[in-house]
């Protein structure tokens, strides 16, 4: 873990109030992952700044990689391994207080060349967790879901509340990944409505900052390395895709807050508003802030497995009616990230 990534946590410990969380048994799936990872270390911190003594549960599938990233486990941090791809029992000893369900394939190239493994691991996946949750009686579950079911949507004059949606061609092989969110998102609510689970669905932006892994292969991820090698920023499309995005602790707030606040059954936008812009606009702005040496190249390409273009600018009315609001706008998220990058490289 870098200095910019122990800042975070830092940060994040001193601003929210874990209080409600007080003793209570967390478990984080998908915990190797970016976001996962995020939520274990700022869980850490909470325990570490206001004693709130909160065990943590996180599901892995490589318990190797698991300790490496996130150290050997301890009273308070057990691991669970398991893989929501295979089907198998899902048994952990000690039943959670909450789950913060983050598992998921999320490398567009793997929804085009594997959407059927990409379809079923989301949707089984949450039905076994949800099927867990259902007998153990769990005070909530909070699914993370994405921006991506909003599917295509071409007027951004109006922020995109969640009772909007926009269309997804099922007959689209890149469909398999928000067709399947869609789908879980659907499943969460009738075990909502139906056995009166308290699961809430955590709508994400795109959500990125410090600890971003070094073959992470999203946009942001492959700007911020274009910037710190002086490399033209290469776009393999036009650019005109829009959205919202989100720093990782800001994430973290949200979700920790719909844990503990959220309404059973309903969809919560995650988002820094401010950050709305189209891709070729964001790699102008980072040539511009922090690397003027560094163009923008069109090199139009097929067949990478980029999202369809759509403008996602999202309303967040319902989730700061909760009292969060996001802390990182998008020049200082970039900044962060790409100073992440540079210490992990040393």
């Amino acid at each position: 873990m870098n200095n910019v990534q122990k800042e975070d946590f830092l940060r994040f410990a001193a601003h929210f109030d874990g209080s409600a969380l007080r003793g209570s048994r967390i478990m984080v799936t998908g915990a190797t992952g970016l976001l996962g990872s995020c939520m274990v270390r700022c869980l850490q911190a909470l325990n570490e700044q206001q004693q709130l003594h909160i065990s943590i549960i996180s599901v892995v599938r490589n318990l190797e990689k698991a300790t490496q990233l996130l150290g050997a486990a301890t009273p308070q941090h057990q691991y669970y391994v398991y893989d929501f791809a295979a089907s198998l029992p899902f048994l952990p000893d000690e039943a959670p207080t909450h789950i913060i369900h983050f598992a998921a394939p999320t490398a567009s190239r793997y929804f085009v060349e594997h959407p059927a493994e990409t379809f079923t691991t989301v949707l089984d996946g949450t039905r076994t967790l949800l099927e867990y949750a259902r007998r153990h009686a769990v005070q909530s579950v909070v699914y993370a879901s994405t921006l991506e079911v909003y599917g295509t949507v071409y007027d951004d004059s109006t922020p995109l509340t969640e009772d909007r949606q926009g269309f997804l061609d099922p007959m689209d092989t890149r469909s398999s990944y928000p067709m399947a969110k869609r789908a879980a998102e659907c499943l969460c609510h009738a075990y909502a409505a139906e056995y009166g689970l308290p699961v809430r669905i955590a709508r994400l932006a795109q959500t990125f900052g410090a600890g971003v892994a070094a073959d992470d292969n999203r946009v942001f991820a492959q700007f911020a390395r274009a910037i710190i090698d002086s490399r033209d920023i290469e776009l393999h499309t036009t650019g005109e895709l829009s959205r919202c995005y989100c720093y990782t602790t800001d994430a973290m707030a949200a979700m920790l807050c719909l844990a503990t606040q959220g309404e059973s059954g309903r969809a919560y936008n995650i988002a820094n508003e401010e950050t709305y812009i189209s891709i070729v606009d964001m790699a102008r702005m980072l040539c511009h802030e922090f690397n003027p040496i560094v163009q923008v190249v069109v090199n139009l390409t097929e067949g990478m497995g980029y999202s369809p273009t759509t403008k996602l600018r999202l309303d967040t009315g319902r989730m700061q009616a909760l009292g969060w609001k996001p802390a990182y706008g998008m020049r200082e998220m970039f900044a962060r990230l790409i100073e992440s990058i540079k210490q992990d490289q040393q």
